[in-house]
């Protein structure tokens, strides 16, 4: 009997052991292996997009502008792209030269690393088909997603957020031209509405990754009550 069960023990420490050799082995997904390599650190930075200051007294007549006819201005907003300039009108309160010149200006916005941002991104497995991306310092609150690869949705303590369509964003948007995957929860109901975004990518043309947030709360009344967004930069694998 005794060895029945030293037979039976052994066998269970063996399946365990293959179980997880298995959850080892798992491939990380493409949309995050593309970019990070598993289990490898890279440094990263929190960065924030700024146009030359020179911008701000063009982007002041396009507010006075908006203040003047709001019902007009929201429409024509959204006509737009999302993230590029508003295309030229009379009512924006620019002449030609300086919608002209604001382009200008826009063509030359850079990123800047945000003062105490450097951080650590690493691509991690959370348990057998779950992945997450941990981030250190100011980045942390990325850290508590959760890829579910055999649903494709990122899991955040709001909720699912569910896969949109790939990124390939135009390159005059805020953070130039970026290739990548995206996932969103959004939710509403009589106290507000919370929407959360998280996207990874890669701006083309560079050796830079990118990790792209952001979570906002309204109330009912359209009034924002929070507002986190951050955009961080590694080097990609290989790179």
């Amino acid at each position: 009997m005794k060895q029945v069960i030293r037979s039976l023990g052994v066998a269970a420490v063996a399946a365990h052991a293959l179980l997880a050799l298995e959850a080892v082995a798992q491939e990380a997904p493409e949309v995050f292996s593309n970019y990070l390599e598993l289990g490898t650190s890279a440094r990263g930075q929190m960065v924030v997009v700024e146009p030359p200051k020179e911008i701000n007294r063009y982007v002041a007549k396009v507010e006075e502008a908006a203040r003047a006819d709001p019902a007009w201005f929201k429409v024509y907003s959204k006509s737009a792209k999302p993230g590029i300039p508003l295309p030229f009108h009379e009512k924006l309160g620019l002449s030609k030269e300086d919608y002209a010149d604001y382009n200008k200006l826009w063509d030359e916005r850079k990123m800047v690393p945000v003062k105490d941002g450097n951080v650590v991104v690493r691509l991690e497995q959370a348990k057998p088909g779950e992945w997450m991306i941990r981030v250190s310092g100011k980045g942390a609150p990325l850290s508590l997603l959760r890829y579910q690869q055999g649903k494709d949705v990122v899991k955040s303590p709001n909720g699912e957020l569910a896969r949109l369509k790939d990124i390939d964003a135009d390159p005059r948007s805020i953070l130039g031209r970026w290739t990548g995957h995206e996932w969103r929860f959004q939710e509403e109901d009589t106290l507000g509405k919370i929407k959360e975004n998280f996207g990874i990518g890669t701006l083309v043309g560079t050796k830079w990754g990118i990790l792209v947030y952001r979570l906002q709360e309204t109330s009912s009344t359209g009034k924002l009550l929070f507002d986190r967004s951050m955009v961080i930069r590694f080097p990609m694998k290989g790179k």
